[in-house]
């Protein structure tokens, strides 16, 4: 539980600082971000499977396609969803959608709260409820205040646990399933790049992308493999509430690159540090309580 606790947490840190790292990569734009954080995500993400020695995984999925070539249909649209996903978070910062983008990281703990309610029949302690009930405030408050739902937003609070959910029933919820989601991507990626003036040669005409490219591939592959492997040791609700570390910090990111917040938007976010602070103190409970067994 702890280990799960602390890969999300780092995990969000790891995409509030890609978050900032978006206007640093100018002259690309928010498609060609994306063609390239997988292309320079996936030797990272290799490298990690190798040294964490799970490539068995692959072994295993490669068995499983040949008995059953239906699978590829299903790994097709799991590695599609994250795509979206993906892209969306490079191109919201770089289009002035990252406000309604983070507003979709806040629904998204609670759905998936409410996912792992109904199809994996979790259940959440009383902390946990709390901060659902403190966070559903915050969001309800929001929705009224905003009238509805961006586009972007039900993109990212939707997507997210519909993927969750297709990996747990396909059972790649894992590194190596992360791994073979990314290299269905490179395809994609690769058209992309390929869109920007100078082609897949673009760090030529910007040399400063020769540290950043590499940059976005270390902190992509360390975020995305440590939230994959959150989402794997964390029941789905308690994952979902601690996904809320995530928005706050993608706000203050927004805030940072001169996004404003909505006149009226202060109880969102007000509700949501308190249910992060509920869960936070539950975190530290647990350690203690762990540590006291340990010395027993």
């Amino acid at each position: 539980m702890v280990k799960g606790v602390l890969a999300s947490v780092l995990a969000s840190v790891m995409f509030g600082l890609l978050y900032a790292m978006a206007p640093w990569l100018a002259p690309l734009d928010g498609e060609q971000i994306f063609g390239w954080r997988v292309v320079v995500t996936l030797p990272f993400t290799t490298a990690l499977l190798w040294l964490l020695q799970e490539q068995g995984q692959l072994k295993a999925m490669v068995a499983r396609v040949r008995a059953q070539p239906s699978l590829v249909l299903g790994l097709l649209a799991s590695a599609a969803l994250l795509g979206v996903q993906l892209w969306l978070f490079m191109w919201a910062p770089l289009h002035g959608k990252a406000l309604p983008v983070s507003l979709g990281y806040f629904l998204l703990p609670l759905i998936l709260v409410l996912a792992g309610r109904l199809l994996f029949q979790e259940r959440l302690t009383r902390p946990q409820m709390l901060a659902a009930v403190l966070a559903s405030l915050g969001v309800a408050w929001e929705l009224w205040r905003a009238g509805g739902l961006a586009l972007e937003t039900g993109i990212v609070c939707l997507g997210y646990p519909v993927y969750f959910a297709l990996r747990r029933k396909l059972g790649t919820d894992n590194l190596g399933g992360h791994w073979v989601d990314m290299a269905l991507l490179v395809p994609a990626a690769l058209w992309f790049m390929a869109r920007a003036p100078s082609g897949l040669l673009v760090w030529q005409s910007a040399s400063h992308l020769q540290a950043m490219l590499p940059l976005l591939g270390v902190v992509s592959a360390a975020g995305l493999a440590l939230y994959m492997l959150a989402s794997r040791w964390l029941p789905m609700g308690l994952f979902g509430l601690l996904s809320y570390v995530e928005p706050v910090l993608l706000a203050l990111v927004a805030l940072l690159l001169g996004e404003q917040l909505a006149p009226g938007q202060q109880p969102l976010y007000i509700a949501i540090f308190a249910a992060v602070a509920v869960l936070v103190v539950e975190a530290v409970v647990q350690l203690r309580q762990e540590r006291l067994r340990k010395v027993v």
